[in-house]
């Protein structure tokens, strides 16, 4: 038996969730209280707009469940740091929940806007020009073996549900979220989605234009009905019945081949000839082409038959088709984005069984993403203050959790002040001063 220290219980005000303060200081740009103030009302214990940022209070430390929340009840410093008059059951946190109305949803929306216009977005520079991405997908969230509303078969083979997510900037903040039942299609509902986000973006008046990237499930006509003539797009084709070997044949003859091993053979480049949905009577969009050709493998063993890889992108800009293919690839970054919301932050399986509900929870599990974003950046521009070496333009959410928001702290009262203490060893201590007088 270790007998180094005795076990003791004193009546010093200690918690875990230091970093609380850094969340609730963040939530004060989306001016949550001016937002829902018409939704006050008198004889509650509970405002809804309290319900709800208990609840992103608990998934900014990745607490995805609402029996959570009793750890926190009586809690001064999860209280006074979300600004609460206080800290609801889980019976009350469930029930608040799934009786909102719908229209709380659209004033969540209206709430993460107005955070996000007090952001920098990184930009991306190619050819010349300068743009700010935005990366729209599907990715499901697996609830196998449950029976919430609208559960289904999702194209990964699991049941669940199938929400389609839009990031805005290399930094990946999350613009708006749609909560799809599991079985739905991609592309159902995009050319709605288009409008609201390209909306939203005006609102924004960001300093340069958009690049938006799909990938080729939204490779539908309709959709380029829904793009603003003053932004970019980069689409993904679906080749449907398009001939692997034509496309082949017609690189040979037109396109630029690259250096690569030996019984490898990669072409790029430009045509100027197809439509979307081969409607003629649409104008032209350029395509940028890559068609890769491989007669033996990687170990030099011959192919009985070659293999031919083909991707193509619809696009609006006037760059080459090596840039053109480079900006996509980078689109392959917002499957971090997507594994940061389900992994970091635990939002995956949903907690309720109402699908109206699992909507409102996305909602607020995006505010406190772009929470824990943003504090991420400025953890990154006081890098030199942090106890670590930090690589890298992006810190990851579950980083950011685990350094800064579940810091150990003593909660002091003294005279009219209240204070939070964190000990001398605390390494963290700086870049977390700095970050909250940032913020």
């Amino acid at each position: 038996m270790n007998k180094a220290f005795e076990i003791d219980k004193g009546n010093d005000s200690l918690h875990s969730i230091g970093g609380i303060l850094l969340v609730g200081q963040s939530l004060r740009h989306c001016k949550l209280n001016d937002i829902f103030l018409s939704t006050n009302r008198s004889g509650l214990q509970f405002q809804d707009v309290d319900i709800l940022k208990s609840q992103i209070g608990l998934l900014s430390q990745g607490r995805e469940k609402f029996t959570d929340i009793g750890q926190f009840r009586g809690n001064e410093v999860f209280t006074k740091a979300l600004d609460i008059k206080a800290v609801p059951s889980e019976e009350s946190l469930r029930q608040r929940l799934e009786k909102m109305p719908n229209t709380h949803n659209n004033l969540l929306v209206q709430a993460n806007l107005q955070f996000l216009k007090t952001r920098e977005f990184g930009s991306l520079h190619k050819g010349g020009m300068t743009f700010i991405p935005v990366d729209m997908d599907v990715s499901p969230l697996d609830n196998t073996n449950s029976n919430k509303e609208s559960v289904g078969r999702t194209y990964k083979g699991c049941d669940g549900f199938a929400p389609m997510l839009a990031y805005i900037g290399t930094e990946g903040f999350m613009l708006k979220n749609e909560l799809r039942p599991g079985k739905q299609h991609s592309q159902k509902g995009m050319p709605e989605f288009l409008d609201k986000s390209f909306s939203m973006l005006g609102k924004l008046k960001l300093k340069h234009p958009v690049l938006l990237r799909l990938d080729a499930a939204h490779d539908a006509e309709i959709n380029f009905d829904h793009l603003p003539a003053e932004h970019y797009f980069i689409i993904k084709r679906n080749l449907r019945r398009e001939s692997p070997e034509q496309w082949l044949a017609f690189a040979r003859r037109t396109g630029r081949q690259l250096k690569s091993r030996e019984g490898k053979n990669v072409f790029i480049g430009e045509a100027h000839h197809k439509y979307p949905g081969n409607n003629e009577e649409r104008p032209v969009i350029p395509v940028s082409y890559k068609v890769t050709e491989r007669l033996t493998d990687i170990y030099g063993n011959q192919l009985l038959i070659p293999e031919i890889e083909v991707a193509t992108y619809w696009t609006n800009l006037p760059l080459e088709a090596q840039d053109i293919i480079a900006l996509y690839q980078d689109h392959g970054t917002s499957e971090q984005f997507h594994s940061e919301l389900k992994s970091d932050m635990n939002v995956e399986r949903l907690p309720s069984g109402k699908f109206a509900t699992n909507q409102l929870y996305l909602n607020c599990a995006m505010l406190a993403f772009n929470t824990l974003r943003m504090i991420g950046q400025l953890l990154i521009e006081n890098k030199n203050l942090a106890p670590v070496k930090i690589k890298g333009q992006r810190r990851r959410l579950r980083t950011v959790i685990r350094d800064l928001i579940l810091l150990a702290c003593k909660h002091v009262k003294h005279s009219s002040k209240e204070i939070l203490k964190f000990g001398r060893s605390c390494p963290w201590f700086e870049v977390y001063q700095k970050i909250s007088a940032s913020i």
